[in-house]
């Protein structure tokens, strides 16, 4: 079991904040600034996950960025792709981390402040996506680096926005803006940016007044057919991954 106090200001990307009716928010970012995610991060939010839906006083969960974007920049920092250790690490992780934010058993919202090109997983575990007008979404990294998308992208972007949808925005490298991701079943709101915290708070305000079992067991029980997919899909996607990531080594060291 975890306590606020234990864990508000251990990871040093995520800002905690929680309000007296157990609203905690969590911005992501960098030296205070937009989140540059790397294997630090990576590693980090596990962690940062566990405690937050280990924590029984935790009622709603807000989920944001800071700054332009929730999440649009990665560095290799503290990556290993190429070698057997690196990637199991990196396997292990990407396994947890979905799973973890699966165990916050309190209704979470993902408040998306600009664009998403990168982890879109996350905010599609969310039960409520609130977007602003300049958010966009787009899978931009694994391409780049020429690996298979497969750490949950894979697995969610066809289930919430349809098999053939999902995987055009996958192998194309779409960038979906905020309002069609809300016609196709993405988002739920589009707010002006500056609205977005405010209207989450109006929400997680209301969701709070609930009992606290009937808010935590709607949770579980709407996040069963997630909970299933995650589970059953999510190592094989991350191992073909880790394949693709070793091909890429071999092409870099040819002698290798």
């Amino acid at each position: 079991m975890s306590r606020f106090e234990n864990y508000r200001n251990a990871y040093p990307n995520a800002r905690l904040t929680r309000s007296p009716e157990g609203v905690l928010e969590i911005a992501l970012h960098t030296n205070g600034g937009k989140l540059v995610f790397d294997g630090h991060t990576h590693e980090q939010f596990v962690d940062l996950f566990h405690d937050v839906g280990s924590d029984p006083d935790n009622r709603v969960v807000i989920l944001t960025g800071t700054g332009d974007a929730f999440m649009d920049e990665i560095s290799p920092e503290g990556f290993d792709f190429f070698t057997p250790r690196g990637y199991d690490k990196i396997y292990r992780e990407g396994k947890k981390v979905l799973m973890n934010l699966l165990d916050i058993e309190v209704p979470l919202i993902a408040a998306l402040n600009g664009p998403v090109l990168l982890h879109s997983e996350y905010a599609l575990l969310a039960d409520i996506v609130l977007a602003t007008p300049n958010t966009v979404f787009q899978d931009k990294p694994h391409f780049d680096f020429g690996i298979v998308p497969g750490d949950g992208v894979n697995l969610l972007w066809p289930e919430v926005i349809g098999s053939v949808r999902g995987r055009y925005f996958i192998l194309t490298r779409q960038q979906l803006d905020a309002q069609t991701a809300k016609e196709w079943g993405a988002v739920n709101e589009v707010v002006p940016t500056e609205r977005l915290l405010a209207r989450a708070h109006e929400i997680a305000s209301e969701l709070a007044k609930l009992p606290p079992l009937t808010s935590r067991y709607t949770r579980i029980a709407l996040t069963q057919k997630l909970r299933r997919i995650i589970d059953e899909g999510v190592g094989y996607g991350l191992a073909l991954e880790g394949i693709s990531a070793a091909e890429v080594a071999r092409s870099m060291n040819p002698s290798a």
